[in-house]
Order: C-alpha cells, then sequence, then structure tokens
C-alpha cells in the first residue's frame, strides 16, 4: 500500500477552483470500500462497462469539500442500496481503515479527468453487514454481484490496490468483531 497524500503530488483545490467553472471532471480522489460479512465473506461487483471487471464498491468525491467518509456513504448507497449513513443501522459498521492508494489511473478512463491529471488518490474503509444480503445495484454502473470469501474475492479483482484491500479485511475485521 502507498501511503503518499495527493495533497504532495498536485495543488488540486488551486487546480479545480480553475478548470471547474468550464467542465466537469472527476476528482481524483477516491474511496474504495471493502463490503464484507464477519465470516470474511466480500461483495464484488461486476462493472457495466468492462467484461469480467469484478471489483468493491468504489467512487470519487463529488466536490473537493465531501469528506472521505461522505463519499463512502454515499457510493455504497448508489451502487448496492446499502445505507450505511448517518443514523442507519450500519452508520457505525462503516469503518476508516486510514489508508490511501496513490495509483496511475488507466488510459481509457483518463479522459473523465482534467488534463494532465494521470493518479488517483483512493481512501480504503470497510463495511461490516451481519449476513450476506442481496444487493441494489445501479444498473448503468453494474450489472451483477456476488459474495467470495475474502480469498477468492482478491483473486477475482480486476484490480491490485482492490485486490490488497480484501487481503487486509482478515486485520481490519477483526477489530470490529463482537
Amino acid at each position: 500500500m502507498k501511503g503518499r497524500q495527493l495533497g504532495a503530488l498536485f495543488n488540486w483545490n488551486a487546480f479545480f477552483s480553475v478548470t471547474a467553472a468550464s467542465h466537469s471532471f472527476k476528482i481524483p480522489q477516491s474511496v474504495l470500500v471493502v463490503i464484507h460479512t464477519p465470516a470474511l465473506e466480500v461483495l464484488l461487483i461486476k462493472r457495466a462497462d468492462v467484461d469480467d471487471f469484478w471489483q468493491s464498491v468504489t467512487g470519487s468525491k463529488d466536490s473537493l469539500d465531501e469528506t472521505f467518509l461522505e463519499t463512502a456513504q454515499r457510493e455504497v448507497m448508489e451502487e448496492t442500496g446499502i445505507d450505511c449513513g448517518p443514523g442507519s443501522k450500519l452508520a457505525d459498521e462503516l469503518q476508516d481503515w486510514h489508508l490511501e492508494n496513490v495509483y496511475e489511473i488507466y488510459p481509457r478512463w483518463r479522459h473523465r479527468y482534467a488534463p494532465g491529471v494521470t493518479h488517483n488518490a483512493e481512501h480504503l474503509f470497510g463495511l461490516q453487514m451481519p449476513a450476506v444480503t442481496p444487493v441494489r445495484l445501479s444498473p448503468h454502473e453494474h450489472t451483477a454481484y456476488q459474495w467470495l470469501p475474502w480469498r477468492e474475492a482478491a483473486a477475482a479483482c480486476f484490480s491490485s490496490s482492490n485486490a490488497e484491500a480484501c487481503l487486509l479485511l482478515p486485520r481490519f475485521a477483526s477489530s470490529q468483531r463482537r
């Protein structure tokens, strides 16, 4: 896991205040949320725009003012229909892992970002569900889901950073076990 801070790479606030007025670019600050059960079964969702691309919940900040926690809560709800926002039954189960990956954005998706942006900072979270549960997918983003044991989930992930997060699950989930 790489722990560099995105701010050290670029002054995003200054850049986006200039460019956001004329373009709608994705902010290269995102979350990855490993949704799992106490038995370490992991939810993976299949992207609609790429064949055989399985992943955890991911998504970029909607604004520079949105916190990573708010981004995680919003993305989980948008992509799975699971409510882990403030006041929900699962609010206390969303755990900030205090880890960040900085990775190169796949060339096929760079057009979504401002010119010259090549890297994204991804903040990691875990969300413990009481048990395997059906989810409501966003059909324009995902076409299928599966619950897998954590090692199998890691092997099924397209992204190496997502696979690494699945492999870290036992360490972080143990602090949530009751």
